[in-house]
């Protein structure tokens, strides 16, 4: 029997050193401070945000500015495919749009950047200018840079000097300050034709001596090339600029109020800065039409520089004062802040300040009763984010749900992964499901749960028709049909982006989740016969169980198991292998537990997948060594991945194997690869799924059945952690967890209580948090028996309950389309 703990155990207080000595060694530029009333203590919860962590070694996220859910990230562009990369020395421009953390080229939406001399050149790649990190600062809706003119830093004809750029943004529009040596041929390029995403079309237009409008047609996301959308700009100056024009392509034409069509495009306007050396812009966005950005422009502008960036530190810090934290380094807070600033940069704004938006019928509509959000990467956000918004932004979370159910019924079909007004099909599955049973069961969907459960039954019961570009559950009838999505390597795709039958053991897995999820929601509204059939797919994990290797494969439209029988270089599993995926049957632990051998055998194979005893010899090698190989390398491993999602919930798996304590090591070993660094992140940052993991476990609560309301337990970081939460929700309004002495008195859990009373669960209901003021974890230096009782591990489903064996095939299932 392999031994649980051996001598030698490393403490929290290794771990937490560990992770001072990586943000020491690859401290990046500190963010800059604004000047006003300091916070609580002294310190401002703004300066504590380091927003260059993850803008290297594909993190991709961005250092611009932006407001909580804002429409505009508005952030400079180095060549990166997704903005910015902190390793390159050129700036393309400063354009609009951001998604924080994605893999793929999306938005960067009219990127402007200033110049000085003639306008020669108008490739934003052959125009980028040259800058240097020690002039660059960012802090939450603030970013300053410096961009170099001549020799050494050419951006065009024969200008020289150093221009200063200053970025801040409101929700709508992205304001801009240049500040340019003393010149008469100070520029600024509006890049209409050059984009992030693929430009089909673009007209730009000059329309007085202040204002340039534009209109820029996009497509395409990964390998999608999704249906073209429309952005419109409106920009105004806050002084006349001196002469003017436009460019098609490689003519530029000084006088031209107006160029339209293909390939690049854009209008540049020049000032004489020989006496006022700053010139100052508001850039208004809408997804709607130009007047869409008039309306947000006559909303949000008109108000000066410094305000506006004042302003948006202002809402950063209101939004991050819902979180307190005590003790830690100053580290360890600065890369808790920042992971909590990136959580809160995304759903987007998708309506305009007089409430209409581009629905996914791309007619306008008008959003009633709440705000209209937008892009939706569900395959991420489901597992991590969305629980933390629902717990500390109920209001949003809410018309985030109302949003999704908005985009269902305008654009014919529940998404899957939406950019804008568009489905983009990328990643695989059913993610839409446990997203929306998430904010029912956290009850954000008052007054509306029937009409969510109608969309869901519809989805998980039908196909969308076939002049629908939304995918859904792509392999639904095969599924529903037979118990598993069959793995189909090749098989023509019936819409743009990914296809549930290229992965089809990780799809199985995935629909069976959200069965499951859907099932306790029909269950909850008195749907008797639609939970049962739900509560019967849920089970559908059992039926890619190979026997013979104990482990998912895939299985080919005949029934056979397909790929490599080695769980390491198994095939049809979307970003990951057998080894990841196995853990991923949250709704039934139990039943799998049983299926793999009891907790025994668990417990072996899970320590094999942490490389556990190497872990405690040395958490931060084994997290660095062990389990990341790169970014990207999803395939041929055997070892948990913390830097993409498939196995996030895999640490909590031991709070259900009776060695909870195993949990917190692996948790904090994996908390060493946050760093206060530009490489600072785990991997794709997913729009902040990656950051509300981190703040999730660090705080010592993690959703570990996503779509439901459990919350697994583990040793806190901070010795005290205050939550501000919304009374409407939350009657008691705030939630202190504390872990007195931690790290140094150890990282292992001896007990829970919460508002005093013992609780020897190892977990939590989002019910129980409501009820509770204080949770209080008493901690020391050896594993202890908090946990281990027979009925402490978190239950399989209740629509679970009661049922064994492998789960009956149901036939066609249902409404359909």
């Amino acid at each position: 029997m392999r031994r649980t703990r051996r001598p030698g155990l490393r403490t929290a207080a290794v771990v937490t050193v560990a992770l001072l000595g990586l943000g020491g060694a690859l401290a990046a530029p500190a963010p800059a401070a604004f000047a006003g009333a300091a916070g609580p203590g002294g310190d401002r919860l703004t300066d504590l945000v380091n927003p260059f962590i993850g803008t290297e070694n594909e993190g991709n996220t961005f250092p611009g500015a932006a407001v909580p859910f804002g429409m505009v990230q508005f952030s400079p562009d180095t060549g990166h495919n997704t903005g910015y990369d902190h390793s390159d020395t050129r700036i393309r421009g400063f354009s609009l749009v951001h998604l924080s953390g994605v893999g793929c080229r999306i938005g960067g939406d009219l990127p402007v950047l200033p110049t000085t001399g003639e306008v020669t050149l108008t490739d934003h790649a052959k125009c980028a200018a040259r800058f240097d990190h020690a002039t660059e600062k960012a802090s939450p809706g603030y970013y300053k840079v410096g961009l170099e003119n001549g020799p050494d830093g050419e951006t065009d004809g024969g200008g020289t000097g150093r221009v200063d750029a200053e970025l801040t943004a409101t929700g709508r529009t992205g304001v801009q300050r240049y500040t340019f040596p003393a010149t008469d041929r100070a520029n600024v390029l509006l890049n209409a034709g050059q984009a992030l995403h693929r430009t089909l079309s673009s007209t730009v237009e000059i329309l007085d001596d202040r204002t340039v409008r534009t209109a820029i047609t996009g497509s395409g996301f990964c390998q999608a090339a999704t249906r073209p959308y429309t952005v419109h700009t409106l920009t105004r100056f806050d002084r006349p600029f001196t002469t003017s024009g436009t460019w098609r392509g490689d003519s530029v034409t000084e006088g031209s109020t107006r160029s339209s069509g293909t390939g690049r495009g854009g209008a540049y306007v020049r000032f004489d800065t020989t006496r006022d050396r700053t010139v100052e812009a508001t850039t208004a966005l809408s997804y709607v039409d130009a007047r869409g950005a008039a309306v947000n422009l006559r909303a949000e502008g008109g108000r000066s520089f410094d305000r506006v960036r004042d302003d948006a530190r202002r809402a950063w810090e209101e939004r991050l004062d819902d979180v307190r934290v005590k003790g830690g380094s100053e580290t360890l807070r600065r890369t808790f802040y920042s992971s909590l600033y990136r959580s809160f940069l995304a759903p987007n704004l998708g309506d305009d300040a007089d409430g209409r938006h581009r629905g996914w019928d791309l007619k306008v509509h008008r959003a009633k009763g709440f705000t209209y959000y937008q892009n939706w990467s569900l395959w991420d956000t489901y597992r991590t984010q969305a629980q933390l918004l629902a717990l500390l932004a109920p209001r949003e979370s809410r018309d985030m749900a109302l949003s999704v159910l908005t985009v269902g019924e305008e654009g014919g079909w529940l998404p899957k992964w939406g950019y804008g007004p568009v489905e983009t099909n990328i990643m695989t599955g059913d993610p839409v499901t446990p997203f929306l049973t998430n904010a029912y069961r956290h009850g954000l969907l008052k007054g509306q749960e029937e009409r969510a459960y109608r969309a869901l039954r519809r989805n998980a019961d039908g196909l969308p028709p076939a002049d629908s570009p939304a995918a859904g559950r792509d392999a639904n009838k095969e599924y529903i049909a037979g118990g598993y999505v069959p793995t189909v390597k090749g098989r023509p795709h019936a819409k743009h982006g990914h296809s549930d039958f290229d992965h089809g053991a990780s799809a199985t897995l995935e629909y069976a989740l959200s069965d499951a999820m859907l099932a306790e929601m029909a269950h909850d509204l008195g749907h008797r016969a639609d939970a049962e059939r739900y509560a019967a797919r849920a089970r559908n994990y059992r039926r890619i169980l190979d026997p013979s290797t104990g482990f998912f494969r895939a299985r080919d439209a005949s029934g056979a198991f397909t790929g490599d029988p080695d769980p390491a270089r198994s095939t049809g599993f979307h970003e990951g292998t057998s080894w990841q995926y196995q853990w991923l049957v949250p709704q039934d632990l139990p039943g799998l537990i049983g299926l793999l051998g009891g907790r025994r055998a668990v417990n072996e194979r899970l320590d094999t997948f942490f490389a556990y005893e190497r872990l405690l010899k040395d958490p931060v090698r084994t997290a660095r060594e062990v389990w990341v190989n790169g970014p990207y390398a999803y395939y041929d491993a055997a070892h948990y991945n913390p830097q993409n999602e498939p196995d996030l919930i895999a640490p909590y798996t031991y709070l259900s194997t009776g060695q909870p304590w195993k949990t917190t090591d692996v948790v904090h070993a994996a908390l060493t690869l946050f760093t206060d660094a530009p490489t600072g992140m785990t991997g794709n940052d997913d729009l902040g799924t990656m950051s509300a993991w981190h703040v999730l476990s660090s705080i010592g609560l993690f959703p570990v059945q996503p779509g439901f309301d459990t919350w697994g337990l583990s040793t806190p970081v901070f010795e005290r952690t205050d939550l501000v939460l919304d009374r409407r929700h939350h009657p008691l309004g705030a939630l202190t967890v504390t872990a007195p002495g931690v790290p140094d008195s150890g990282r292992y859990i001896r007990s829970v209580r919460a508002d005093g009373t013992a609780h020897d669960r190892t977990y939590l209901t989002t019910g129980a948090l409501r009820g509770i003021r204080n949770l209080v974890f008493t901690v020391g230096r050896e594993p202890s028996r908090w946990g281990t009782g027979a009925d402490a591990a978190p239950p399989r489903l209740g629509c679970l309950v009661g049922r064994t064996g492998p789960a009956p095939v149901t036939g066609s299932g249902g409404s359909g389309t």
